[in-house]
């Protein structure tokens, strides 16, 4: 299988599929249904990719309907070894402007409702200290600092990843601000936790679009707030999408390397390995097969 970097977003993806080179899009099935959107494989500058619009063509699906789960192993089964991911988010930390990118190191999990795990039928427990790869992270953050150096990237900060789809109450904001938390968004969970299940080098761009709701808002009308936060959208996007185009080759030349995040079940089967079903090792064959290999010899 040919390896590739996988790129997940939202807003932006059009922009993006118009530069890149003999784009196919590939319908796939997984063992959680299918992806929200059929990963698109192409060449971006050289370099092979695999693009997915976590919320659907069209932006249907909200944050809780995404099938987190299809949409990772979708990227594990086309190659992906890599995933750079990019969101919108909220700032509750003043230094973090609309349009600033941040290059997320930590996050605290506040969602509810969405299935954070593969692995349903084994004891399966992830080293989760660093929720993103610091290596990737690292050569992102190089990249941004080597060849972008007039974009805001901020090298470090906590997402609080909220259930939605509903903004925080004030409440909520300044509580938050209270915990020490600088972003807060709706995406980063459980993708995050799920590329780590599949043992795929992950890395979150957050993209600043305003400052949640525990500043005032300068703007006078909703509509002009609207309007005011679309456009910090579009121009925080378009500063992501130029930090990931910079950073695809630092990345594909380090691809005969491996992460940490590459062998992220090497100890964290805890179940007996003889006991768990021949239908839940084939099931998910895709991801942890290799480590099964001696008990079936």
């Amino acid at each position: 299988m040919k390896d590739r970097i996988g790129i997940i977003g939202g807003s932006g993806l059009e922009e993006l599929l118009r530069q890149v080179d003999h784009s196919q899009a590939v319908e796939i099935e997984t063992p959680f249904g299918r992806p929200a959107a059929p990963p698109v494989l192409c060449d971006w500058d050289g370099v092979p990719v695999a693009i997915l619009a976590r919320h659907g063509v069209g932006h249907l699906l909200n944050p809780s309907q995404v099938p987190y789960r299809a949409n990772v192993y979708a990227l594990k089964a086309v190659g992906c070894r890599w995933i750079i991911a990019s969101g919108a988010v909220g700032s509750l930390n003043e230094a973090m402007q609309p349009r600033d990118l941040v290059l997320v190191d930590q996050t605290i999990d506040r969602t509810v409702q969405r299935t954070g795990t593969f692995f349903e039928d084994a004891a399966v427990h992830v080293e989760f200290a660093e929720p993103v790869c610091q290596v990737l992270r690292q050569i992102i953050m190089e990249t941004a600092h080597r060849n972008l150096p007039s974009l805001k990237v901020h090298e470090r900060g906590t997402y609080l990843c909220m259930e939605g789809p509903a903004f925080s109450t004030r409440a909520e904001s300044m509580l938050h601000r209270t915990w020490g938390v600088d972003l807060i968004g709706m995406t980063i969970m459980p993708e995050a936790k799920l590329a780590r299940e599949a043992e795929i080098s992950y890395a979150s761009i957050a993209m600043v679009t305003d400052y949640d709701c525990w500043r005032p808002h300068q703007a006078g009308t909703a509509k002009l707030l609207l309007e005011e936060i679309i456009g910090h959208l579009q121009a925080a996007t378009a500063n992501a999408m130029a930090l990931i185009r910079a950073a695809l080759p630092q990345v594909w030349a380090k691809r005969h390397e491996e992460f940490a995040a590459h062998r992220a079940l090497e100890l964290a089967i805890w179940s007996d390995r003889a006991k768990i079903s021949t239908p839940a090792r084939d099931k998910l064959g895709l991801l942890w097969s290799h480590y099964f290999q001696h008990e079936s010899s």
